[in-house]
């Protein structure tokens, strides 16, 4: 399936005459209406919710938009939290799932009222040590362990995974916050990432509909909600599947009254904490293309590198691109399109079949919107680029600026060295 970019090269280059380039990219109609496909797809749940992966697009102009839409946070840190307190995300509204967890964290986490998912059941100290009293709902992270498959193939391996607790520690953790004074639980997991099987999430919610029965048998526990985490995930090449949101919550609505309805479990609330599926394709890099180079390959070096987007470079990850007013060209040219790191993998494509590329065009590089900026750095002093909102109406905002110097220099005492900095 053709990969079309939802913005033009005459927006773009409406945004670069304000706001050079590279910057990253949103589309809020595109957000708002994936939102509300999702909240569709599981409306069958009456306590169904999205706690948005802040990790994803930490910027409060997008969780604004993802809360107007009835999304909570999924917070990971300290820092997320400030995030999601800044747009009035607190209490029930926000998820905090950390791992190796400083104190400091689950203190705040505690004071907003947030629902806290314990990654281990040592963790139970920790919270018992920073509380007044113990929230009345806690979550538990699980980790069933061996691989996670599905039709005979294997997803991923949930026994390598550092997060989680066995079901034996499970139970433990729930006797004793039981004894504590907890009066509900919500059980989490994440087996697989980016999956594009329509198959993923039903399967999952299984195997998590089964333990909460068998929690619920072993330890008399309520068990409020399930919470299904992220790994749904986006066609980044064009000849991917696609998800299909309706299938994925028909096929969990199916599991859930085959499973827990016969158990007498049918309050049970469905969250999910979805990032690259919410934001992915609804982001762009656009960059400007600075040099040409001729060797033993033909070479199209742009103003952006992977300071700006890390995937490629990092996972060998697929980011298709589209050169700006060219979307209909042959694509009769072979190109690695790099940045200006002095990393040679800094590559966002590689033996690319591409339309002839001139220096001055823009491209567009798709999915970004989730894992790009955020994974951003400052290696080779490089500055991490602005982020920009495309309004439904067609107007832009600057919701992030892009680095400066001043900004790279910000936290050293420099002034022995460089009195102006």
């Amino acid at each position: 399936m053709k990969k079309t970019p939802f913005i033009t090269l005459e927006k773009a280059r409406e945004i670069s005459a304000q706001i050079p380039t590279p910057f990253h990219v949103y589309d809020e109609a595109g957000i708002r209406a994936n939102a509300r496909a999702l909240k569709q797809a599981f409306a069958w749940n009456k306590g169904f919710r999205e706690y948005f992966a802040v990790k994803a697009t930490p910027n409060p102009y997008i969780l604004q938009v993802l809360k107007e839409e009835g999304c909570g946070c999924d917070c990971s840190s300290y820092t997320e939290l400030l995030l999601a307190e800044a747009v009035g995300c607190t209490g029930h509204d926000v998820m905090f799932s950390s791992n190796v967890t400083p104190e400091q964290d689950m203190q705040k986490a505690y004071d907003m009222g947030a629902y806290i998912n314990l990654d281990d059941a040592t963790h139970v100290d920790f919270l018992e040590k920073i509380a007044d009293k113990m929230p009345e709902t806690v979550c538990l992270r699980y980790n069933p362990g061996g691989s996670f498959t599905i039709s005979n193939t294997i997803m991923d391996m949930p026994r390598d995974a550092k997060y989680g607790m066995t079901e034996d520690q499970m139970a433990g953790a729930i006797n004793r916050l039981q004894k504590l004074g907890v009066k509900h639980f919500g059980i989490h997991a994440f087996l697989a990432s980016n999956t594009t099987t329509n198959e993923y999430y039903p399967e999952l919610a299984s195997n998590l509909f089964r333990l909460a029965v068998r929690l619920k048998n072993a330890t008399g526990a309520h068990i409020s909600f399930v919470n299904l985490s992220g790994g749904i995930g986006v066609d980044y090449r064009p000849e991917q599947p696609c998800c299909n949101i309706s299938i994925i919550g028909e096929g969990v609505r199916q599991r859930y009254e085959q499973i827990l309805t016969p158990n007498g479990m049918n309050d049970i609330a469905i969250f999910t904490e979805l990032g690259r599926f919410m934001l992915a394709p609804y982001g762009h890099l656009v960059a400007t293309v600075l040099h040409q180079k001729h060797i033993y390959r033909e070479y199209v070096g742009l103003d952006a590198c992977a300071a700006d987007l890390m995937r490629p470079a990092m996972y060998g990850a697929y980011h298709h691109i589209t050169v700006l007013g060219k979307e209909d060209a042959i694509l009769d040219h072979v190109y690695d399109v790099t940045g200006g790191l002095c990393e040679n993998n800094d590559k966002f494509a590689i033996e690319r079949s591409l339309p002839q590329i001139d220096i001055g065009d823009l491209v567009a590089i798709h999915d970004t919107g989730a894992h790009g900026h955020s994974m951003g750095y400052n290696y080779n002093g490089k500055l991490r680029s602005a982020e920009v909102l495309l309004r439904e109406d067609g107007s832009f905002l600057l919701i992030r600026r892009a680095e400066t110097p001043a900004d790279y220099f910000a936290t050293l005492d420099c002034t022995p060295f460089m009195p102006k900095c």
